[in-house]
């Protein structure tokens, strides 16, 4: 944030509930909803957003804390990455704790929200290809005390977006009480944003092995094929860490060359080979596939 910016908001509200904040924005639809604004303040900073008015979330008790609902957690979309990594929170949602305490330097995960890593949809945001393995469900406000829902990649791919005055209410996640992993590769040492990241989630009462990779497209990728693949060769009713570290190998190679394919030659024409860059950042979703599944099963 600066002291210094060109232009402030010409309104500001602080609604105490969800659909109060529904009803500010469908009074002011030029306004901007905010939470912990990591990401608006960077772009008003930058002189690429002048938001009209601002309806501040930070009030609304109901969507900052959880609850359980019919074997999901019913996660508030204004969960900050801090609280979403204490060890409570990461004994119900491994995967999402450790993405939450990789979100960034302390400042970003006291401030950054659950909600806004979603609709900001950012393609490094951590949170969004663990949401993504564990198929997540969101619970969308709108006018009127409406309430919907939609899966969490639908609207990560623009599939079904947010209608005006709409806001990301709450998130809701199967317990599946099975490993999981999330694992990030960062072009620097400690916090910093990602190259590449996976999730990998096991489902156990579906003899599943859910992936999702993220940072390397504009939303996480799921390399199903390969899902379905790993997913027979384990022994779900034994020893699942009896799976043999060639079929590990196997399996980051598969997830790498399904999430960056090898290039298609045009006709008879001989298709070029991968830049190096790109044979990096495969190799390096291959390995943290593995790692992430080996951990999984261990």
């Amino acid at each position: 944030m600066t002291t210094h910016a060109p232009q402030t908001a010409a309104a500001v509200t602080l609604p105490v509930s969800l659909d109060e904040a529904v009803a500010a924005l469908t009074a002011m639809p030029a306004a901007v909803p905010v939470a912990g604004g990591t990401d608006l303040m960077a772009a008003v900073n930058a002189g690429l957003l002048r938001p009209a008015g601002l309806v501040g979330l930070g009030r609304i008790s109901e969507i900052r804390g959880w609850h359980y609902q019919d074997g999901h957690a019913l996660l508030g979309a204004g969960l900050t990455h801090a609280r979403m990594g204490r060890p409570d929170f990461a004994a119900l949602i491994p995967a999402l704790a450790a993405a939450s305490r990789a979100a960034g330097p302390p400042q970003i995960r006291n401030a950054g929200t659950l909600g806004g890593n979603i609709v900001t949809a950012a393609p490094t945001g951590d949170a969004l290809p663990v949401l993504a393995a564990l198929e997540a469900v969101l619970v969308i406000a709108g006018p009127g005390g409406a309430r919907r829902e939609t899966p969490v990649s639908h609207l990560l791919a623009g599939r079904d977006m947010l209608e005006p005055a709409e806001l990301v209410g709450f998130v809701r996640v199967p317990l599946l009480h099975a490993p999981q992993v999330f694992l990030k590769a960062t072009g620097r040492t400690g916090p910093g944003r990602a190259t590449a990241s996976v999730a990998v989630v096991l489902d156990p009462a579906r003899r599943g092995v859910r992936c999702a990779v993220g940072a390397i497209a504009p939303m996480p990728l799921r390399p199903l094929e390969a899902e379905q693949w790993i997913a027979s060769l384990i022994d779900w009713d034994g020893e699942r860490a009896a799976l043999a570290p060639e079929a590990l190998h196997a399996f980051g190679e598969y997830v790498a060359a399904a999430c960056i394919p090898d290039p298609v030659g045009e006709g008879d024409q001989t298709a070029p080979p991968l830049s190096p860059a790109v044979v990096h950042l495969r190799r390096t979703v291959a390995a943290l596939a593995r790692r992430a599944l080996g951990r999984a099963l261990a």
